[in-house]
């Protein structure tokens, strides 16, 4: 009996787990259409010549400059910004 009930829940278990990735609830997110994923080449050109830990800045496609520190990412220098844009989230505009 003891077996049974432990079949059951671990079944229940995996059916939710299996639910939450079909509607997308999986914990991966995706970017907007036409979006792209990670730090934008600009990143990795500010940390050139840089040691981790070092300040940098670049322009944004957008007109807008980036300031953060280089840190290692993989085997490769990144601007991580000291203020990072506000992605996926939405706005509730009674905050």
């Amino acid at each position: 009996m003891k077996r049974i009930k432990e079949l059951i829940l671990a079944t229940a278990v995996l059916s939710c787990i299996c639910a939450a990735n079909a509607f997308g609830q999986g914990g991966e997110r995706r970017p907007p259409m036409g979006g792209h994923r990670g730090p934008p080449p600009e990143a990795y050109t500010a940390c050139e010549d840089k040691s981790e830990g070092d300040t940098a800045e670049f322009v944004s496609p957008h007109g807008d400059t980036v300031t953060g520190t280089c840190e290692l990412e993989g085997d490769q220098l990144v601007l991580r910004p000291d203020n990072p844009p506000d992605r996926g989230r939405r706005h509730n505009v009674n905050e």
